[in-house]
């Protein structure tokens, strides 16, 4: 499977006296594009015991969580992926009573997902530990739904969580960092095979699905394997401006219930939801792909 790869590298210019602190941080797809931002501050930089973890500070972007050298979440990103990895999949399901995300350390969608009063418990499951706490020092309103006593935080492998878990589930979220390392085995259809399988009779998977523009072969095998598994598959996408190529796209996955014919639309007014960048318009707009993304997943 075709992978980003991710080349961060801080950029020290000398140039006159006008900027002392001229330090900029890189992201490249396949070392020949991607993104730079210029870095205001370093306000932490560790190692995990699986990865490095970097907090930068940038004027455009804000407070910016970098893992292993790729561009997670910010500040203002209009809060988008964890908005329509969690908002489009619980609209759509009739009673979203149990969710399972793996992964989401930084504990967004967890935070979307306990907006809504019909779900009864919310399982995360993250490996790193230290990405939690370094979101709640740096980014806390991002971890506000860690304080919902709905919410169950497992610090455990999410692969095998799936495979010795007997429990099932309405929802469940794939909120994964790309296939990369460890990360690649949950992109694969052994994995997403026991996934349906954690499913009750009408569940819904979402996984993140990587960027339509430069992951095309990674974009292409995916939605093989999920459609020899769910009777309906679905690309969703939004606009998420730090991840490469700034559009990213989303795996819609259901054993029943449609992301448009079934979008609870009144439980949504009922609700009065605050968002940044989900609503109802952009629910529906989201699944209109252009052209060569429809050739990649038709």
């Amino acid at each position: 499977m075709e992978k980003k790869a991710s080349t961060p590298a801080l950029h020290i210019k000398e140039e006159g006296m006008d900027d002392l602190w001229n330090v900029w941080y890189s992201e490249l797809h396949d070392g020949t594009s991607g993104l730079t931002l210029k870095v205001d501050r370093v306000l932490e930089s560790r190692k995990s015991d699986f990865q490095r973890i970097d907090v930068i500070e940038n004027n455009d972007f804000g407070k910016t969580l970098v893992l292993y050298g790729s561009l997670m979440v910010c500040e203002n990103d209009n809060n988008s992926y964890n908005e329509m990895i969690t908002h489009v999949p619980l609209f759509a399901h009739p009673a979203p009573k149990q969710v399972l995300i793996i992964g989401g350390g930084d504990c967004g969608a967890l935070t979307e997902v306990m907006k809504h009063p019909e779900v009864d418990r919310c399982v995360m499951c993250e490996i790193d530990q230290q990405v939690v706490e370094t979101t709640r020092r740096h980014l806390p309103f991002l971890t506000v739904g860690t304080d919902d006593p709905r919410a169950e935080l497992k610090f455990a492998d999410g692969k095998k969580h799936i495979e010795e878990t007997d429990e099932s589930y309405d929802i469940i979220l794939l909120d994964l960092s790309d296939p990369v390392g460890p990360a690649a085995a949950l992109f694969q259809k052994e994995f997403h095979q026991r996934v349906h399988d954690r499913l009750t009779d009408n569940g819904i998977l979402v996984a993140q699905s990587e960027s339509p523009f430069y992951n095309k072969n990674t974009v292409r095998q995916m939605y093989a394997n999920l459609k020899s598994i769910f009777p309906i598959v679905r690309m969703y996408t939004c606009f998420m401006p730090i991840y490469p190529s700034g559009y990213w796209s989303f795996a819609f996955c259901s054993k029943g219930p449609d992301p448009i014919k079934d979008l609870d639309a009144a439980r949504y007014e009922a609700l009065r939801l605050t968002t940044r960048y989900y609503n109802l318009d952009v629910h529906r707009a989201a699944f209109a792909l252009p052209q060569f993304v429809r050739e990649l997943v038709d």
